[in-house]
């Protein structure tokens, strides 16, 4: 038996379960971990995914997404609302996703948005090297 940690959706939602290795008694059918290889189905080869790509190679835009831009927001107004360290000089402002919106604007949040690749590689972005477009 061992504990499972799993991430919710959006990531705040922490869930511990209890699972059994083995629910149903029959152990002396198990092989060890060892000799159990993965047999690919109809002669499919598996093949590796990439790895990260180096900033001077990167091949996807500078321009943040609306997707990440909503992604981005959301999360940090949740961050913010659960009472996370604010990066910038909030002033009278209590609305999370204002607060939110004035540190994308001022490039302060410290996030790191990775962009996977066809191929399965993937790129890694600061939030400070993108050009944010305005609402």
């Amino acid at each position: 038996m061992y504990w499972v940690l799993r991430l919710g959706i959006f990531g705040t939602d922490f869930v511990e379960d209890l699972v059994d290795d083995n629910p149903f008694g029959d152990e002396d059918d198990l092989e060890p971990a060892e000799t159990q290889e993965y047999q690919g189905e109809d002669g499919v080869e598996i093949i590796e995914g990439g790895g990260a790509v180096r900033p001077a190679e990167r091949i996807t835009t500078r321009y943040l997404t609306k997707y990440e831009k909503a992604r981005v927001l959301g999360t940090r107004a949740l961050q913010i609302s659960m009472n996370a360290p604010v990066m910038v000089d909030v002033g009278t402002e209590t609305d999370p996703l204002e607060i939110a919106y004035k540190e994308l604007r001022e490039k302060k949040i410290p996030f790191t948005i990775r962009r996977y690749l066809p191929d399965g590689s993937y790129e890694d972005w600061g939030l400070n090297e993108l050009i944010i477009p305005e609402r």
